[in-house]
């Protein structure tokens, strides 16, 4: 049989609680069950509910992971025009081998086309990946669209209050429909 919930339990309860301890915590160190510390911080009026704390903490963990992407997409989006610059510099090539172990060198005005492509493909995923990270913002392109329709719409309207209607070119469907059913 369950051991009766006394005054003492009551009291270490709210006292415990009121420290910030968890309720498994306050379980553990008064040797309850949690469903009977729960049972006696719902008599006392008192809640575990943490959600506010966990919503908090996992905004503040995201905005650092987004300032940690930021960072991450920065440091690609430079080795992709380090790479970049690569592609247009004097290349160092050099060789060590032969019958007689040689070492050789040549420096080339440009890369070869197989370093070329190799620099590009570095430069296409640093670029890539940067961007999956850190997606661009809009250039306002969608706000210049709305304006313009928002511009038309009102040219339309005007048009209809001045000559009775809308243009040929504008009657929807339904308003089609509607005036042959006048007719």
């Amino acid at each position: 049989m369950a051991r009766p919930i006394d005054a003492k339990d009551r009291a270490a309860v709210k006292r415990m609680h009121a420290a910030g301890k968890s309720r498994n915590d306050i379980a553990r160190a008064i040797k309850r069950s949690p469903s009977t510390v729960s049972k006696i911080a719902a008599e006392l009026g008192l809640s575990f509910d943490r959600a506010a704390e966990v919503a908090a903490a996992t905004a503040v963990r995201k905005a650092d992971l987004a300032q940690r992407r930021a960072a991450f997409a920065e440091r690609l989006q430079d080795i992709a025009e380090r790479e970049a610059d690569r592609l247009e510099a004097p290349t160092l090539y050099w060789e060590w081998g032969g019958k007689d172990h040689k070492y050789a060198e040549k420096t080339a005005d440009l890369p070869i086309p197989g370093d070329r492509r190799a620099i590009m493909s570095t430069i296409a995923t640093a670029v890539d990946r940067s961007l999956k990270l850190v997606p661009p913002k809009d250039d306002g392109a969608a706000e210049s669209r709305s304006v313009i329709g928002d511009l038309m719409a009102g040219l339309a309207r005007d048009y209809a209050e001045r000559h009775g209607g809308p243009p040929a070119e504008f009657v929807t469907d339904d308003q089609a429909a509607e005036d042959d059913g006048d007719a």
